[in-house]
């Protein structure tokens, strides 16, 4: 018997076997496949990578050479002339185009540039909202108050990414308004929100104390 047991368990085996290629030969091309699909998404991705490495240094040799040119216009043609190959890269750019811009004296074309960057659907916010609070920066002595105030408020809404800046802002034409109260209550806020940077901070619980205010909200404002 064991000898017949020895022999079926033999010939089972070699159906197993025989099975085993056949499946091979018929399926194995699948297993192929996804090798090469593997090794070609990990080396796509590589390629991806490297890239776009590229493509971020060149953009920043082409920034520090034009930043390096004496005179703001003529920085700002250098800027203009860097290509990039990306819409963020391309942002930077246009925003850092339209500081030089300001710098030399055209400012309305510089609103226009940071206008153009902080309208545009396709960039992340906050890109967005830098190049929108940059424009307002620029037209402090051009746009009312309550233009102004409306276009913070926008940018301070919560969760916002320049939420507590625009908030510093509102703060401040708070006090262009008289507003102190307002202006104090405002800035509380900014130094007990557990996101506010330590310079913001300091700001803020400054002009608190200017304004006659303290910052734990102890002492009533004057005036």
């Amino acid at each position: 018997m064991s000898d017949t047991d020895s022999f079926i368990d033999e010939v089972t085996e070699e159906v197993r076997r025989d099975r085993l290629f056949l499946m091979m030969k018929r399926y194995g091309w699948i297993g192929g496949a996804a090798v090469v699909l593997i090794v070609g998404g990990a080396a796509f991705r590589e390629y991806n990578k490297a890239k776009d490495q590229a493509a971020a240094e060149k953009l920043g040799d082409g920034i520090t050479a034009a930043l390096k040119i004496d005179g703001s216009a003529e920085q700002a043609k250098a800027l203009n002339s860097v290509p990039s190959e990306s819409a963020g890269g391309a942002a930077v750019l246009s925003m850092l185009e339209a500081g030089a811009l300001a710098e030399a004296g055209k400012t309305e074309e510089a609103v226009a540039q940071l206008e153009a960057v902080a309208v545009d659907g396709g960039l992340p916010l906050i890109y967005r909202h830098v190049a929108s609070f940059k424009a307002l920066a620029l037209q402090a002595g051009s746009l009312s108050v309550a233009d102004r105030r409306v276009q913070y408020e926008a940018l301070a809404q919560p969760g916002a990414p320049l939420a507590l800046l625009a908030s510093e802002q509102l703060a401040l034409l708070d006090v262009e308004e008289g507003n102190t109260e307002a202006a104090i209550s405002r800035l509380r806020d900014i130094v007990a929100d557990a996101t506010v940077t330590a310079d913001l901070k300091d700001r803020a619980s400054q002009v608190i104390v200017a304004l006659g205010g303290s910052v734990n909200g102890n002492a009533a404002p004057e005036g």
